[in-house]
């Protein structure tokens, strides 16, 4: 194996630096405060807001540190009853959600039989959707039961709402579906 000059002084410096660190708490020597010293200059002059997870049913309470307008940390809110402070993996991972490179920011559309995506305009994207829907309601929507009982929905549609949505959005994605008359509804937080 060849190590240059500067690989060999890098190794020897992370070795002697560990070394250092697992004698200061092998020989039980506090670093609370020194690791909250650090934490509070990363965020000394962040706004924050508070928030919740996203990713489940729970509603874990967040503190998002903004700092010109820029996500710079996200962390469990210690006031909050339901995860005091903590949060999962996944909870742990949304400022990922928020600042991946790889986050798709354009609407990608694969037609039937294509083997490529196509780079398609929201208001575009929206549009089809919204013939695609109106079309499959208006060729399935059932107003009467043949027993004459008035049902007035749609057996052709289902509705899934995602875990990573807010409350408020889900309840009004709840009242489209239904004032549309799908009865098919579920959230993907609960399977």
């Amino acid at each position: 194996m060849d190590v240059s000059r500067r690989g060999f002084l890098k190794l020897s410096v992370a070795t002697a630096g560990g070394t250092a660190l697992g004698g200061l708490v092998g020989s039980g020597v506090n670093l609370g405060p020194t690791v909250a010293r650090a934490q509070e200059l990363r965020i000394k002059d962040a706004k924050v807001t508070p928030s919740l997870c996203p990713y489940c049913s729970v509603g874990c309470a967040t503190l998002v540190h903004t700092v010109n307008g820029q996500i710079v940390n996200i962390e469990g809110d210690p006031r909050s009853p339901h995860n005091e402070g903590t949060l999962c993996p996944k909870g742990a991972a949304i400022f990922q959600l928020h600042v991946n490179p790889n986050r798709p920011t354009q609407v990608l559309h694969r037609a039937a039989g294509a083997a490529d995506w196509e780079v398609w305009d929201l208001e575009r994207a929206m549009n089809r959707i919204a013939e695609l829907v109106k079309k499959t309601r208006d060729e399935t929507f059932i107003e009467k039961l043949p027993n004459g009982k008035v049902v007035n929905m749609t057996p052709a549609v289902f509705a899934l709402g995602g875990a990573t949505l807010e409350a408020e959005f889900n309840h009004v994605h709840q009242k489209l579906m239904r004032g549309l008359g799908i009865v098919a509804i579920e959230n993907q937080a609960r399977i």
